[in-house]
């Protein structure tokens, strides 16, 4: 989709489509990095890094995350 590069503010701006922003995931507010590549500009969502397994492992703690996930006493069906 062609778009047109105007002036706002004191930079230049592009409008991001509705369409466009919800098949990139876009939001309001969300933080973005902007790069100068050879053809053009790319734009990325910035976030969190994505942890492997051993630096979710590593940062479990059984104190806050452990125990049962249903600690209620049985109900209904469950008495016999």
């Amino acid at each position: 989709m062609a778009q047109i590069v105007q002036e706002w503010g004191n930079g230049l701006g592009v409008r991001i489509t509705s369409p466009i922003a919800k098949a990139a995931h876009l939001s309001q507010g969300m933080p973005i990095s902007v790069e100068v590549v050879k053809n053009g500009v790319l734009l990325r969502i910035v976030g969190k890094p994505k942890l492997s397994l051993s630096q979710k492992l590593k940062a479990f703690d059984p104190d806050q995350h452990g125990g049962e996930a249903m600690a209620s006493t049985l109900i209904g069906q469950e008495i016999f």
